[in-house]
């Protein structure tokens, strides 16, 4: 009761400071929005405070000494030592300290590593170059998280807009994590490619997403809200573009929204069972360039200079189909950069996407790659 009640004194001022802004702040740690965040920040602000008037205490002596026994007043340096009463103050004081620090801080992490609830809402995090890919196994959805078109065109080379006029530059994305909030929610965190780590400092934790596990996290969002953060590991040259923003909305809205995320799959399974056209496939190629390809190659595919190859004019997007094929499915090998998308889309997702690459802005190679040539190519 006594470790609570420091708690609560030491960091009432900017606990309350802080709910009254409800935004992160620029000077200090974000309290954040979940039991851990908030056990963290208070523990944080009390070690702040204790720094704070250790500070204050030994400057304020250093100050009086060197003020009170100045030359100019005449005063004349001590000659005595060991003084047992000193020394049994000054070893007193730091031990006390620590122990105050170490029985909260132990009291924190234990609660931290503690049993946690069976949770009512489970999501797969899957991280790869560069997005996130969110896998819901009890309602059977799954979606990829990109970063949003507007920070996306904004990045660009001689962009037409500027990245300070693009709302949450490299913040947002086009398909949040949506979870419901006063709800138990586990995230699995992996990656499918190399490590990356999942970090929204509202939530309160970062963890890394490394290939051949899953590192969990049970989290409890209270208060309805939209939370972002980025990829925190050093993960490569899109590392920069991987946000991370999780939307918690109430029950009911949860629930609506894994309806419509229902219904919208089921139509794009509608509409991906319709009969294979070039006019589909180029339908179908645009929406999935735009959203896996435009990052790089840029939605004009003129690419960047030095960096990403030009895909209109450029030899893979109009010489022979076999080469195209290999390297959206299975990667480049000479450049790590242009990622595998073999395991991310189906093979006519990526017919599609390859038919629009060959016939999209000046190409005009008449190709139509169909979905048994891509099964065949595997």
């Amino acid at each position: 009761m006594w470790k609570r009640l420091i708690l609560a004194l030491m960091t009432l001022p900017t606990a309350v400071g802080a709910a009254a802004q409800e935004e992160p702040s620029a000077l200090n740690m974000t309290r954040g929005v979940t039991e851990i965040s908030r056990d963290a920040y208070d523990m944080h602000m009390l070690l702040f405070w204790i720094c704070v008037a250790i500070g204050v205490g030994v400057f304020g002596v250093m100050t009086w000494s060197l003020i009170r026994h100045r030359r100019s007043r005449g005063a004349k340096a001590a000659k005595f030592s060991e003084n047992t009463v000193v020394e049994v103050v000054w070893t007193v004081i730091p031990v006390l300290i620590l122990v105050g620090v170490a029985v909260p801080a132990t009291a924190i992490l234990l609660k931290t590593n503690g049993e946690s609830p069976d949770p009512e809402v489970v999501v797969d995090v899957h991280g790869s170059q560069w997005k996130w890919e969110y896998v819901y196994p009890d309602e059977e959805i799954s979606f990829f998280s990109n970063l949003s078109s507007t920070s996306r065109d904004a990045s660009q080379l001689d962009a037409k807009e500027s990245p300070a006029n693009a709302p949450n530059y490299l913040l947002d994305v086009d398909n949040p994590l949506v979870v419901p909030a006063g709800k138990d929610v586990r995230l699995r965190i992996t990656s499918d490619d190399v490590i990356h780590a999942w970090w929204v400092p509202q939530l309160g934790f970062k963890k890394d997403a490394v290939p051949g596990q899953f590192n969990n996290i049970d989290i409890r969002i209270d208060e309805p809200g939209t939370y972002r953060g980025q990829c925190a590991e050093l993960c490569g040259s899109g590392h920069a573009y991987m946000p991370v923003v999780v939307e918690a909305v109430k029950p009911a809205a949860y629930t609506e929204w894994v309806a419509q995320k229902k219904k919208a799959a089921a139509q794009e399974a509608e509409k991906a069972s319709a009969p294979y056209s070039r006019e589909v496939a180029m339908s179908q190629g645009k929406k999935i360039y735009e959203s896996a390809c435009a990052s790089c190659h840029q939605t004009n595919g003129q690419g960047i200079e030095g960096t990403f190859p030009a895909l209109e004019g450029g030899k893979i997007t109009t010489g022979p189909v076999e080469g195209h094929l290999k390297i959206v499915i299975h990667g480049s090998e000479k450049n790590p950069v242009m990622q595998a998308y073999g395991d991310q889309l189906s093979d006519r997702e990526i017919a599609a996407v390859i038919t629009y690459e060959r016939n999209a802005w000046s190409n005009d190679t008449g190709d139509l790659v169909t979905p048994q040539a891509v099964e065949a190519a595997r």
